[in-house]
């Protein structure tokens, strides 16, 4: 009998290419330079460093912002050996469209984590990479036009109950400027399951005054996870 389920115990470090992120999130320039960005959960991705190098007004928070850069650079080496893996084991589950291959996937998650290593090292001391977690960030109210979440709410539903998800998403809104944008992306669960809550979720909000709708994201891998959720003030 094949494996379907993902197994992970505790969050992963996500390495994400800024190419997935302007997929994920239909990101386009000028969506960008409206500025400032806050990518939260956004562990050892790319995009902030790939951003600031456009010119892009942009900062990260994750709690891995504590450790040392050395010390992320081996724990997403270890993260990036551990879940190909685990995909090999599941390569008939996902979607493989957008990376080819398993090999590809790992190439892009290993690029990801060394641009974002070396920017990290160069910015520590300022406040481009912010240690922090969800569901208390540590921004002032409407700080940002554009705040993203990619791979950590939704996904670990399991983990994180109902309550957790509202606080969060209504944190992510409180530092996003009215006007702005609130994106999230996978609207689904590690057991390529749709987040069973969402639509609750979007009623809550709703009833805060928030507009909300589903669009098409660009980036399926988990199988039906062709949405992501934005929220606008």
């Amino acid at each position: 009998m094949q494996e379907k389920v993902y197994e992970q115990s505790g969050v992963a470090m996500t390495c994400r290419s800024f190419d997935e992120y302007e997929r994920m999130f239909a990101l386009t320039g000028e969506l960008l330079r409206e500025g400032p960005v806050l990518d939260v959960a956004g562990g050892a991705s790319s995009f902030v460093a790939e951003a600031c190098s456009r010119g892009v007004a942009a900062q990260a928070a994750d709690p891995l912002y504590a450790m040392e850069p050395e010390d992320i650079r081996s724990r997403g080496r270890r993260e990036i050996e551990s879940s190909t893996a685990k995909l090999e084991k599941l390569k008939h589950v996902y979607d493989w469209s957008y990376y080819g291959s398993l090999d590809n996937h790992r190439s892009i998650r290993e690029q990801s984590l060394e641009r974002f290593a070396g920017h990290y090292s160069q910015t520590q001391g300022t406040s481009v990479y912010t240690a922090a977690a969800l569901p208390k960030l540590p921004f002032a109210d409407e700080s940002f036009s554009l705040v993203l979440c990619s791979h950590f709410l939704f996904l670990y539903s399991e983990q994180f109950d109902y309550a957790f998800h509202l606080e969060a998403v209504r944190e992510l809104l409180r530092v996003c400027r009215q006007g702005g944008a609130v994106m999230v992306y996978p609207l689904y669960s590690l057991n390529q399951q749709r987040y069973a809550s969402l639509d609750r979720l979007i009623s809550d909000v709703e009833q805060d005054g928030v507009k909300a709708h589903l669009s098409l994201s660009g980036l399926a891998f988990i199988p039906g996870s062709t949405e992501r959720l934005t929220l606008r003030k």
